[in-house]
């Protein structure tokens, strides 16, 4: 069962436009990961998010979504603006911890540790050519499970069979690879089947890491340009998406200043 969350006392956090972004690195997050797991007896679920600004402006218009992530154990700041604004408020040690290269450190880390992992997310087969990709490119063979959800929502019939699959499997993380919105609501939902010990969203990492989806340049991700990146990619489809996400944090995070109210919500 998922009860969130007793281990924030040890997590600094620093909002940015209402929700707790984790304020250190992907190191230090992937360390707290695995020496949860090992020091560990409960039976909790922990919840995490690779928060992006797609995550971030819907939870400023979607009151249950706001209030879902602020739930999460830890909401990792997927995108370098967020990670600019949250080092301007003080956090100076802050770093981006993106989807992809959370998934790929943590995978690396845990290679060699009694640590299990089970893949939940993307088309059909996308899971097991991911499971194949993690013992390639980062040694890793304790994958003990997948699963290719369906388009439309779980019946909770459905949910408790996917959690009895993860137990049986007996998975320390649970990695979910759909999309904002959609994966947090997931995952929320699947902590309450499960005894895993995390579950962790990362959006289109599955993709990323068995090549169906190109990443942006280096140069791009660090002068935050890769939503710039993904429009050209997908003009058409993405154009309108794109622009309504960044007027959205910039927009939401001038109101921030302006008037301090999201900053005294997290609070």
């Amino acid at each position: 069962m998922s009860r969130q969350n007793n281990l924030n006392d040890k997590i600094e956090t620093v909002p940015v436009i209402g929700i707790p972004l984790y304020a250190e690195n992907i190191s230090s997050a992937v360390r707290h990961v695995v020496s949860t797991i090992e020091e560990s007896s409960s039976d909790e679920t922990w919840l995490i998010s690779a928060t992006g600004a797609h995550g971030l402006v819907h939870a400023q218009q979607t009151p249950e979504f706001r209030k879902l992530l602020r739930r999460f154990h830890l909401n990792l700041p997927d995108g370098k603006p967020a990670v600019w604004v949250g080092r301007w408020k003080g956090a100076k040690e802050m770093g981006r911890c993106y989807g992809p290269d959370f998934f790929a450190t943590l995978m690396e880390a845990s290679a060699d540790q009694e640590i299990s992992h089970y893949l939940c997310g993307g088309a059909e087969g996308v899971a097991d050519e991911l499971k194949k990709a993690c013992a390639t490119k980062f040694d890793n063979q304790r994958i003990v499970g997948t699963h290719c959800p369906p388009f439309r929502p779980l019946t909770e019939d459905e949910f408790a069979q996917l959690g009895r699959d993860i137990d049986e499997a007996e998975a320390d993380i649970v990695w979910i690879g759909i999309s904002t919105p959609k994966q947090e609501r997931f995952a929320a939902q699947l902590s309450e089947c499960t005894s895993a010990s995390f579950i962790i969203t990362v959006g289109a990492a599955f993709d990323f890491h068995i090549g169906n989806v190109r990443q942006a340049p280096t140069w791009m991700q660090e002068a935050g340009l890769e939503w710039f990146f993904r429009l050209l990619m997908e003009p058409r489809r993405l154009f309108k998406r794109e622009m309504t996400l960044v007027s959205g944090f910039i927009y939401y995070n001038l109101k921030e200043l302006l008037t301090g109210r999201f900053f005294e919500e997290a609070m």
